[in-house]
């Protein structure tokens, strides 16, 4: 089976063959249009003769580009369930661009790619893409990176700050090991439910996009909330792997781990 960017490839030359016959079309018309008006019957007869020809190849090569895409819905729809991920993969590294398979998603720093096989289409973060060819789809990453960052860490740091004292206080769910410690640790997963608590809104907010906001925010540099209050993600003991973690790969490559969350407040 063809890959998805042979395939668009081809079907771009086909279409390319096409407009040129279709461009040769309209002139000879034009010139037939011109001798009509003229009143050169000479003209009328040679413009008439390759006007029947222009069009006969036209015709031909619409029908080629018609036919050029090789796959059907369905094969479209394996396709990019089983194969689109890893050819993408391919054309990212042909590129020299950092990209990574984690979670059944594709991260490129810092967007986290879905790939959805029943739309044909793409979810970079939070915008569904239409476009798939992966060289285009790559050229777009490219120009992302290059793009300055929208994510506020300072925002994001209040909204965390906001769910943890709600869920601090007093013996909740979700509450880990720490209590001798100023600020209580809190299962980053509670914090998670906390955010994706209304209907649905966890598929426009999943586990990997938290992670990516997570690391944003620790990578940031920035740690007091407008409180005063300092922010920590200690770890557990085992945390790559554990339930309940969150976790991102770096642009290096490397894949770092959140668990919980402390704050501990400035007159502590």
């Amino acid at each position: 089976m063809s890959t998805f960017e042979q395939a668009f490839a081809d079907t771009e030359r086909a279409a390319v063959s096409a407009v040129k016959a279709a461009a040769n079309l309209l002139t000879v018309a034009k010139q037939m249009q011109k001798a009509a008006q003229e009143g050169n019957i000479s003209n009328l007869r040679r413009a008439a003769e390759r006007l029947t020809n222009a069009a006969a190849v036209a015709r031909q090569e619409a029908s080629n580009v018609a036919g050029a895409w090789p796959f059907s819905p369905e094969t479209e729809e394996e396709y990019l369930r089983q194969s689109y991920e890893t050819e993408v993969l391919s054309v990212a590294n042909s590129e020299q661009l950092k990209m990574y398979h984690r979670d059944n998603r594709l991260i490129c720093f810092p967007s986290v790619i879905r790939v959805l096989p029943s739309e044909k289409s793409v979810r970079i973060d939070r915008k569904k893409v239409p476009s798939i060819r992966p060289t285009r789809l790559v050229a777009v990453l490219k120009q992302n990176q290059q793009k300055p960052r929208r994510f506020r860490s300072e925002v994001f740091l209040e909204s965390v700050y906001t769910v943890y004292k709600s869920l601090a206080v007093g013996n909740q769910p979700g509450m880990l090991a720490g209590a001798d410690r100023v600020g209580r640790v809190v299962a980053l997963s509670r914090i998670y439910g906390m955010f994706t608590s209304l209907p649905g809104s966890n598929r426009e907010y999943d586990q990997t996009d938290f992670a990516r906001d997570l690391y944003l925010l620790d990578t940031s540099g920035i740690r007091k909330a407008r409180s005063g209050a300092t922010v920590s993600f200690p770890a557990s003991t085992g945390t790559r792997g554990q339930q309940g973690t969150f976790s991102f790969v770096s642009p290096e490559g490397e894949i770092v781990t959140y668990y919980g969350v402390q704050f501990t407040e400035a007159n502590s």
